[in-house]
């Protein structure tokens, strides 16, 4: 019985260690866009398809990332809608 209470303890505290945010997108340019992305010290890029509505998954150590546009720098939580238009990104 304490293995299995072990176990189990030891799985919820290394799948708080992970995170990540799934970002819901609007793209309404006809341009596909390659932006830096930053979380918790980690960088890496995401690709937002053109003149499209879909969903992007960036990995990490956390819940919220600061995405890096032609417009500045914009800081997206896990679960957000965004919208992007000239390069731009409008949270909803």
């Amino acid at each position: 019985m304490k293995k299995v209470f072990l176990s189990l303890t030891l799985v919820m505290f290394a799948s708080t260690m992970f995170g990540y945010v799934t970002i819901r997108y609007y793209n309404k340019d006809s341009k596909e866009y390659v932006m830096k992305v930053s979380m918790d010290g980690n960088n890496s890029e995401v690709k937002f398809s053109s003149s499209t509505t879909s969903s992007v998954t960036i990995q990490g150590g956390g819940t919220k990332c600061v995405i890096e546009t032609s417009c500045g720098k914009v800081e997206v939580k896990d679960g957000a809608n965004i919208e992007i238009k000239d390069g731009c990104i409008k949270i909803n």
